[in-house]
């Protein structure tokens, strides 16, 4: 992966949350500029956005309270979850799990995807199994719970979407391109039958959602969650090459009914007016580990290597300590003296 896609890859992983807050905006500071923001789109996001609050169940709710993120200060956690309820599902599995520290004060922000077979305690289940499931289980509360105990790190907020919404804005942004060279076929006998054409110059939404559920190559977990990513790169390529922003309110629409958080319209809008504001430098890491059948069942599973997550549970610490200065911020297997310096996001015009 070249250093221009990994940076575009963590970008959008990230705007699963911006994007909402910040409506296409964030990725072109020059045509949607803070005060335009709060001129045109503040309080009609605020509106689109009512219904997607949704407090944690096992945690204090501050909904009576002043939001304490509508301009941050402090290094902040965020789960981010890609979930993949289908049809007729009440919860579905978080298919995409991102532990994201955002440090508002130097404008850095760490993002470590979490593969979603990874071994792990399921909190609240008294079980070991693929972290993919709590969700399942037990819906944010349980994921976020199991989470905190793998990367023995808090988290602050949950930010969540439903890969059935993704489907819905790519067919109202006309389509995406996707690097598919080779047909996928996925047609294992306990599988759901697809096929998705190679060499197109567009897809539809409901072959992008099959692209990200592909599950039949060699590389399992990791591929997916690889395809994970290229997706919703292309997605936010796509939306943010569009001249005209005539979209927005009905991708708004689209969003608020797939997405849910405990960060309030108001705080949402608010960080997203801070980071028009700011020059964003975001750095990405996926967890080292192998693949490997265990159990009865005798089902596979991604299990993560030991020494990788201490350190990543050294970094998490690292990022989340206000005094650590910018220089210092780096990622597992870098020193504070090579790590690059680099932006995602164009310079104001």
């Amino acid at each position: 992966m070249n250093k221009h896609r990994g940076k575009w890859i963590a970008a959008c992983c990230l705007v699963i949350v911006l994007l909402i807050a910040s409506c296409i905006g964030y990725f072109n500071r020059g045509a949607l500029a803070a005060w335009g923001f709060d001129a045109f789109l503040s309080d009609k996001l605020e509106n689109q956005l009512a219904d997607t609050y949704q407090p944690l169940t096992d945690r204090p709710d501050p909904s009576a309270e002043e939001p304490v993120v509508k301009v941050a200060e402090e290094p902040f956690s965020l789960l981010m979850m890609g979930v993949d309820a289908r049809p007729g599902q009440k919860a579905g599995r978080s298919d995409t799990l991102i532990y994201t520290v955002v440090r508002p004060t130097d404008g850095n922000a760490l993002m470590v995807s979490i593969p979603r077979d990874t071994y792990a305690e399921i909190v609240g289940k008294d079980k070991q199994d693929k972290i993919t499931h709590a969700y399942a289980y037990g819906g944010p509360e349980m994921a976020v719970n199991s989470v905190e105990k793998l990367l023995d790190a808090p988290i602050g907020h949950y930010a969540s979407i439903n890969f059935e919404g993704f489907v819905q804005m790519v067919d109202t942004l006309g389509g995406i391109a996707l690097p598919i060279t080779e047909d996928i076929v996925n047609k294992g006998a306990d599988h759901e039958k697809f096929t998705i054409k190679a060499g197109q110059s567009s897809y539809s939404g409901e072959e992008a959602l099959n692209y990200v559920r592909y599950r039949e190559d060699a590389g399992g977990d990791v591929s997916r969650t690889e395809r994970n990513r290229i997706f919703l790169e292309a997605l936010m390529h796509k939306a943010t090459s569009l001249q005209q922003w005539n979209h927005i309110t009905e991708l708004l629409g689209i969003v608020g009914d797939n997405f849910r958080t405990d960060l309030q319209p108001s705080e949402l809008t608010g960080l997203a007016k801070q980071f028009l504001q700011t020059e964003l430098h975001i750095r990405s890491y996926t967890l080292h580990g192998t693949g490997a059948r265990m159990g009865k069942q005798n089902l596979w599973y991604f299990v993560a290597d030991e020494q990788d997550l201490n350190d990543v549970r050294t970094t998490i610490a690292r990022w989340m300590d206000p005094a650590t200065s910018a220089a210092d911020l780096t990622i597992p297997g870098e020193e504070a003296a090579d790590a690059p310096a680099s932006s995602d996001r164009p310079a104001a015009e």
